[in-house]
């Protein structure tokens, strides 16, 4: 029997998901794995894909797959009726048999919190960690709140240990259930290209982009909107549906610069545009969901090696200083504007930004979340330091088999 951590993931939503939520599993998992963790990973089948195709690599050697349905069994299979509470039933089923064969999970990973406060009332002896990514106490709906509100107070309660996705979901939970223990924030990660191709800085207002969902709160539209003083300057925008690419389109002033929708493209479709690409626009409005944000694209535009342009919010901030990007503020797309054509009009200057952007983002790797959760767990508890030491060490040591 591998003698290595075993880490139950639970990720009650079908998968592959090519959104944000979906790719940052996949990237996680797989770091995860790659230093030496044994993971299950249970989920809502979708399709005939596996969940690690978003991001182009294979179902890593120590993953298993646990596709769980959420619908009823047979013969009542064709009636269309879902629940996430059978979801949960099959997966408690899961555990109890895996206990009795001797593969009883160490540790489970949650991140959906109805999910996290129905095994922590179902198994309250199993250890359990929560990753928060928002604060439910303040961005549900008002008719959901109070139910929501009472279930992330009994998840923040029992887990074994909290991971906040970024400050902003830390604070948010400290300040909305007084908690008294410690969160460990642990930021997004990104796959850094050792190589990236010479960019053309010299016409870099034809290559600017923005890649991402097209979610109100993401801020597109105020770009959009800011290309009408754009005239000269080209934008390319990755991402959406065919219905919310067509609405960017009908915002497009007629007068102002050019605007090219992709819409959604494969993960190293985005990969090769940002990689070509000099400047690129994080326009997030300050909504909530601007302020638990962990954005995976920041990342991946600081390693693609392009100057940033950034709505001035504290969610980013986080990750960039005063002088690591060109600011605009939240919300208004002339300063939007302003902020890409002084970038433009200063092309050694965005030169240094991406360089700048490299060398910042150079740390933030999937493998070094993985191994800064890990180093944490170890703290924890004595059977999670012993089966962690041999990851650990070889980590610190540089080992090349826990190398991804």
């Amino acid at each position: 029997m591998d003698s290595s951590l075993h880490l139950l993931y639970v990720f009650p939503e079908p998968l592959p998901l090519p959104r944000a939520r979906g790719v940052q599993v996949a990237h996680f998992l797989r770091a995860l794995a790659e230093v030496g963790v044994r993971i299950t990973l249970a989920y809502v089948a979708n399709g005939k894909e596996h969940p690690f195709s978003p991001i182009g690599q294979n179902v890593p050697d120590k993953v298993t797959l646990l596709p769980l349905s959420r619908g009823l069994g047979w013969p009542l299979a064709g009636t269309g009726v879902k629940s996430h509470r059978l979801f949960m039933w099959r997966l408690g089923r899961w555990i109890k048999q895996a206990h009795q064969a001797g593969n009883k999970p160490d540790i489970v990973f949650f991140r959906h919190v109805k999910a996290a406060a129905h095994f922590a009332q179902t198994f309250p002896d199993l250890p359990f960690i929560y990753e928060a990514h928002e604060v439910f106490a303040e961005t549900a709906k008002p008719s959901q709140q109070a139910r929501l509100q009472k279930l992330e107070q009994l998840v923040l309660t029992r887990a074994h240990m909290i991971l906040a996705n970024s400050q902003g979901s830390a604070q948010g939970a400290l300040r909305a259930h007084g908690l008294a223990r410690p969160i460990l924030v642990l930021p997004n990660g990104v796959d850094y290209p050792v190589d990236i191709p010479e960019k053309p800085w010299a016409e870099c207002q034809h290559h600017i982009i923005y890649a991402g969902s097209l979610f109100g709160w993401k801020g597109v539209d105020d770009l959009v909107d800011a290309m009408a003083w754009l005239t000269n300057h080209r934008v390319t925008i990755v991402g959406g549906s065919a219905e919310q690419v067509e609405r960017l389109r009908s915002r497009q002033s007629a007068d102002g610069g050019e605007i090219s929708c992709t819409g959604q493209l494969q993960q190293h479709e985005v990969q090769k545009l940002l990689a070509n690409a000099c400047i690129a626009v994080l326009p997030n409005r300050p909504d909530p969901d601007s302020e638990f944000t962990s954005p995976l694209k920041l990342f991946e535009y600081m390693a693609s090696g392009c100057a940033v342009v950034a709505t001035n919010l504290p969610s980013v901030r986080e990750v960039l200083g005063e002088e690591d990007a060109a600011w605009a503020m939240p919300g208004n797309p002339q300063s939007l504007a302003e902020a890409i054509r002084s970038l433009c009009q200063s092309p050694e200057h965005a030169r240094a930004l991406g360089g700048r952007s490299r060398q910042l983002v150079r740390q933030r790797t999937w493998r070094q979340r993985a191994i800064n959760l890990l180093a944490a767990l170890a703290a924890t508890r004595e059977p999670f330091a012993t089966k962690l030491a041999p990851v650990l060490v070889a980590s610190k040591e540089g080992d090349k088999s826990c190398v991804s």
